[in-house]
């Protein structure tokens, strides 16, 4: 397998990197953070501009083609800056479905304005009680004469205060179908709020809403399957988001320690810290292996491999984010936990990260699901 990036994706990264040097420093964050956006529309439009907002989209929809690689050199800068835009959520998660799903006029009046960052959405696939596994859903919608009836709550959807159009599951006759919503729209209630770890969310309120027949995506109790696809690349762009994050709390753990001075020497000397540092380098080795082998497995065609190789990729992201980040925060003492220091945004970012789109014991189960022999096929071993 050739891990060299293409001189476009070499390009690609370069300039996602020097955009988030440049633009979205610690204090350009704290300032959209505390700003009524909750975000920087600035930066935003700058990645629009870019063209960045088009990596995930098809070519045929004015977007930039990217795989799951392109996704992940994306992905990794925006973690190792800690951005609060919801570009997962919106442009890799929710518009994969709608490039699965949607028909081909639902497809052509979206996406195209979601590549040129125009339109924003956001997925409401996560219910309380529902434990990761959107198959459980209870929010309903029955058909009615001229569409359908949708009612429901839905909790923490990311980039759902802020999105312009909301893709939510319900549970019809025929199964688990995707609606797209006007959040705007008689009956809707966002209640949004900030996340522990910065990013903007909503719980949605749905009262009796009406929706057209032309906003359900694909057919009718066919949505699951599309769903835990489109999660697998979700999954897969998070971990480099995670990787992003981690290598910068790896570098601000190396630069306190040359630079803190305890009996007259950096404490980088002292060999029980060199340990300590050198177990995070090869956690943070491990997180990048499986980041890159999730990025490269994400748009294969579904089968029980890319599951597993999905789940074993966050299960050991997940691992190394909760290791890396009370590592670090151990290491500065207490400095890494203020709110005016950087790592200690890095590893709230990197414990919420570990959680979303299933945590650590969850991937852990599917994985060793997927490990299980047919009965049909166990064969007797002699002892």
């Amino acid at each position: 397998m050739d891990f060299n990036l293409s001189d476009e994706q070499q390009m690609l990264a370069e300039t996602v990197q020097r955009l988030v040097r440049d633009i979205y420093t610690f204090e350009h964050r704290l300032a959209g953070y505390q700003s009524d956006a909750g975000e920087s529309p600035e930066f935003w439009q700058q990645m629009a501009e870019l063209g960045i907002t088009s990596v995930p989209i098809a070519g045929r929809y004015e977007g930039f083609d990217g795989t799951g690689v392109e996704n992940m050199l994306v992905m990794k800068e925006l973690g190792r800056g800690l951005c609060l835009e919801p570009f997962l959520h919106s442009q890799i998660y929710a518009a994969g479905l709608v490039q699965q799903l949607g028909s081909p006029e639902q497809r052509q009046r979206l996406l195209p304005k979601v590549s040129a960052g125009e339109c924003r959405l956001a997925v409401a696939d996560e219910e309380a009680g529902t434990h990761y596994q959107p198959d459980q859903a209870r929010c309903r919608a029955v058909a009615c004469e001229r569409g359908w009836r949708l009612n429901g709550r839905k909790r923490v959807v990311i980039g759902g205060d802020s999105a312009h159009y909301l893709l939510v599951t319900a549970r019809t006759e025929d199964g688990l179908s995707l609606f797209m919503v006007d959040p705007d729209a008689e009956g809707v209630r966002r209640i949004g709020y900030a996340c522990v770890d910065g990013p903007r969310a909503c719980d949605l309120v749905l009262d009796d809403v009406y929706i057209e027949p032309d906003d359900l995506l694909g057919q009718p109790g066919r949505a699951l399957s599309a769903l835990q696809y489109q999660r697998g690349r979700a999954l897969a762009a998070q971990c480099a988001e995670a990787l992003g994050s981690m290598e910068a709390a790896f570098g601000l753990t190396l630069e306190y320690l040359k630079a803190r001075q305890q009996f007259g020497n950096p404490i980088g000397r002292f060999q029980v810290l060199q340990h300590r540092m050198a177990d995070m380098r090869g956690e943070l080795e491990l997180a990048t292996s499986m980041a890159v082998l999730a990025a490269c497995v994400a748009d294969d065609p579904d089968s029980e491999d890319r599951s597993r190789k999905l789940a074993a990729a966050k299960f050991i992201t997940a691992r190394a984010s909760q290791m890396m980040s009370e590592a670090a925060i151990q290491l500065h003492g207490g400095i890494g936990m203020t709110w005016e220091y950087v790592l200690a945004h890095h590893a709230k970012r990197l414990v919420m990260l570990a959680h979303q789109f299933g945590d650590d014991d969850f991937h852990l189960s599917h994985y060793s699901a997927l490990l299980e022999i047919p009965a049909g096929n166990q064969q007797s071993v002699a002892v």
